[in-house]
């Protein structure tokens, strides 16, 4: 299962009860979980951190911001913190499971949707920006909800990437990214009366200032202390210890010492098993010296490739060929997205670097839309069973079960035939990364042309299989011949890929 977290940021920290709200209409999503809500009342903003499965984390996402919608007037909102919508800023993070393109193929997807049936403006941001200075959240967010309203549609720079060009008049505009691990921590520098030093500090250890790169800090007086607010974008790159080390330094050189340090939301263990590391100065720390580390490992859910394969050879016919043409599909993308980024960053191909950046995107996404399909053809499968063993008795009985029974062979010829396009689609990202891509990975592009192609050709099976029985036959007829138009597409970009590969390989 790939799973990814969502932690938006939402214009309200100061009623409990509209938070609250927000908060259920996420966790309300089969299989999202709400992993921690942070309110704070002097910023008047809240910080949701949830987790969900890959195919349902945008509807999750969706919900927090149309309760936001419906919930916050930004006319009304004053708060410390800088922002521009209701729901001011929607990041996705990849975590075990998931990769970067596939939380920049859902926030495309977030942001399409919101823009266009919440009507409010999605600017595209970080990984997942479309325009150089849209990467940086501080620029896209300038100006806040007045300074946007004021000049939104004005500039390329100003226009949204979806929705209207014209703000929402209490929910304003959204930023919606992709984007590494981001850790929000504050150090407290005593009194508000060291608010100066605090901004001097903020000033001296953000990226953009010529401090620590991975760092964007603020100063402001929260409960009456002086705070330096930051936000560690990459602690990878920037660690906790490095961040407050910094400031330390910097505040001390002004007479001033920190008194205490917070985390706002969540935090990787990983941040905190190297801060301790450090503190303790441990030799050669691993994570796998946790004995807790351990155990999750060792019990670790989730179905695993020896269970589905159980479950297809047991006599049930479900899942059966049409979720293994999904699956397969599915390692086609895959093995795509792999191709592409093998190629990604590299001198000799900086020609397609674009390109190959694009195909992985969209790789990714096919990819979990196949994955989705998996158990979608067998649960359409269950539907068509469950119509055929309908009472047909007497007349009106019969009359309904006949109904049904149609309807259940619709779903489940529409089913494969999305597998059978998407497969194609696959099979034509498999002929590009074979033309432009990495030639040390010829052979994986081959056979994901070819895993691409079989997929598309087994789905096919399912559509006639199905439509064979439908009664409508001048629809069947229909859905026949556009699973055909896949075949043939599939089997055309196939064939090419694989002439490709076999003059790459010698």
């Amino acid at each position: 299962m790939k799973l990814i977290e969502c932690v938006p940021n939402f214009s309200e920290g100061r009623r409990p009860e509209v938070v609250a709200a927000i908060r259920d209409a996420i966790a309300a999503v089969d299989g999202a979980r709400v992993l921690d809500a942070s309110a704070d009342a002097s910023h008047n903003r809240c910080v949701i951190t949830f987790v969900a499965p890959i195919e349902q984390v945008v509807v999750a996402a969706f919900e927090g911001i149309r309760t936001a919608r419906d919930l916050i007037d930004l006319t009304q909102h004053k708060g410390e913190h800088p922002r521009m919508g209701a729901t001011d800023v929607v990041p996705f993070i990849p975590l075990e499971g998931s990769t970067m393109e596939d939380c920049i193929a859902l926030a495309r997807e977030l942001g399409e949707r919101v823009g266009r049936e919440l009507g409010i403006p999605v600017f595209l941001y970080e990984r997942a920006a479309t325009r150089p200075d849209r990467e940086n959240l501080a620029d896209v967010r300038r100006g806040e909800f007045e300074g946007i309203r004021a000049d939104i549609g004005a500039t390329p720079q100003r226009t949204p990437d979806f929705g209207p060009a014209k703000v929402h008049p209490t929910a304003g505009a959204v930023a919606i990214g992709a984007r590494p691990f981001l850790v929000a921590y504050n150090v407290y520098l005593g009194a508000a009366s060291n608010l100066p030093v605090a901004k001097d500090v903020a000033r001296a250890v953000r990226g953009s200032a010529g401090g620590l790169r991975y760092v964007k800090g603020l100063a402001f007086e929260v409960d009456g202390q002086a705070q330096v607010s930051m936000n560690l974008v990459d602690t990878e790159k920037t660690p906790l210890h490095q961040a407050y080390d910094a400031v330390t330094m910097e505040a001390e050189a002004r007479g001033v010492t920190p008194t205490w340090s917070e985390i706002v939301g969540l935090v990787p263990e990983r941040v905190l098993f190297e801060a301790a590391a450090r503190h303790l100065r441990l030799r050669n720390f691993s994570p796998d010296m946790v004995l807790e580390h351990k155990v999750r490992t060792a019990v670790a859910g989730g179905e695993s490739l020896s269970g589905f394969l159980g479950a297809l050879a047991s006599s049930t016919p479900a899942p059966g060929g049409g979720s293994v043409a999904a699956l397969i599909g599915a390692l086609g993308a895959a093995l795509a997205q792999m191709v592409a980024g093998l190629t990604m960053g590299k001198k000799k191909y900086a020609a397609v670097d674009a390109d190959m950046r694009e195909t992985a995107i969209r790789a990714a996404a096919l990819g979990n839309t196949l994955s989705a399909l998996v158990a979608r053809d067998a649960a359409a499968y269950n539907m068509v069973s469950a119509a055929y063993k309908l009472p047909a008795e007497s007349d009106s009985q019969k009359a309904a079960r006949a109904r049904q029974i149609d309807e259940a062979l619709l779903y489940a010829t529409e089913v494969p035939l999305e597998t059978a396009r998407a497969c194609a689609d696959v099979a034509e990202l498999a002929l590009f990364v074979a033309e432009k891509g990495n030639i040390n990975a010829a052979s994986d592009a081959g056979v994901a042309a070819l895993a691409a192609e079989a997929g598309c050709l087994g789905a096919a099976f399912n559509v006639r299989i199905n439509i064979g029985n439908m009664s409508d036959r001048e629809n069947a007829a229909a859905l026949g011949e556009t699973a055909k138009a896949h075949v043939e597409r599939a089997r055309s970009a196939a064939r090419k890929a694989l002439e490709l590969v076999d003059k790459a390989i010698p």
